[in-house]
C-alpha cells in the first residue's frame, strides 16, 4: 500500500479545507494506505517567510514529502488562488519534490467559480515540481461541508458531513487518485 502525505494549506485554526482533508484521509486509510497529515499553519512562520531551509521543521517536511508515494493538497481559495501560506511552503520544497508522485489537489470555497483556482493556479505549480500525475482536482463548496467548530476534535477524528450533492464527485476524484497510486512504479530491489 501507498504512503500519502496530506497537506493542509489553510492558515486558519478552524478550516473547512482541513476538515475535507481529514475526511479524505479517513477514506484513504480505509483503502489500506497510510496517511501523514501536515498542517502548514503549524510550521514556524519566520522559517516560511524567510525561506529558512535549515530550520528543523522545514527539513522535516522535506523528508516527509520525499518518502510519500502520493500527496493530497487541500487549500481554501482566496482571491481566485490557493492560499499564500501553501505557496510559501511549496516554494521551500525541492524543485522536483513531487517527482514520481501522484497528486490530488482539493479546494474549498464559497462559489463554483473558485474551481478555476485548481487548474489555473495550483496545477501549474504542482506540475512544475514534476508530479508524475496530477489527477483532476475538486472544489467542495463551503456550504457542502459541515462547519467545523473550535471545540470539535481534530479534523482526522471528527465525523464529517459532506453534503450528498458533493459526495459523488468527490468520490470520483478519489477513485482517480487511488488508481494513480496503484499504478505507481514500485522501486526495484537492490541487486
Amino acid at each position: 500500500m501507498a504512503h500519502v502525505l496530506g497537506i493542509s494549506g489553510s492558515p486558519m485554526e478552524v478550516s473547512r479545507s482541513a476538515v475535507l482533508l481529514g475526511h479524505v484521509a479517513r477514506i484513504l486509510e480505509g483503502h489500506g494506505h497510510t496517511v501523514d497529515l501536515l498542517a502548514v499553519r503549524d510550521l514556524p512562520p519566520a522559517a516560511l517567510l524567510h525561506a529558512d531551509f535549515s530550520d528543523p521543521a522545514i527539513r522535516d517536511t522535506i523528508e516527509r514529502l520525499e518518502v510519500a508515494d502520493g500527496v493530497v493538497v487541500a487549500t481554501p481559495v482566496y482571491k481566485a488562488a490557493f492560499s499564500g501560506l501553501l505557496k510559501a511552503w511549496l516554494d521551500l520544497m525541492p524543485q522536483f519534490g513531487l517527482s514520481g508522485k501522484a497528486v490530488l489537489p482539493l479546494a474549498t470555497g464559497g462559489s463554483a467559480a473558485h474551481a478555476l483556482a485548481l487548474d489555473y493556479a495550483l496545477r501549474p505549480v504542482l506540475t512544475s515540481m514534476e508530479a508524475r500525475h496530477v489527477v483532476n482536482g475538486y472544489l467542495v463548496l463551503d456550504r457542502f461541508i459541515e462547519s467545523p467548530t473550535p471545540v470539535e476534535p481534530s479534523p482526522t477524528e471528527a465525523p464529517v458531513n459532506i453534503h450528498a450533492d458533493a459526495a459523488p464527485a468527490l468520490g470520483r476524484v478519489l477513485d482517480s487518485f487511488l488508481e494513480a497510486l496503484g499504478s505507481r512504479p514500485r522501486a526495484r530491489p537492490a541487486a
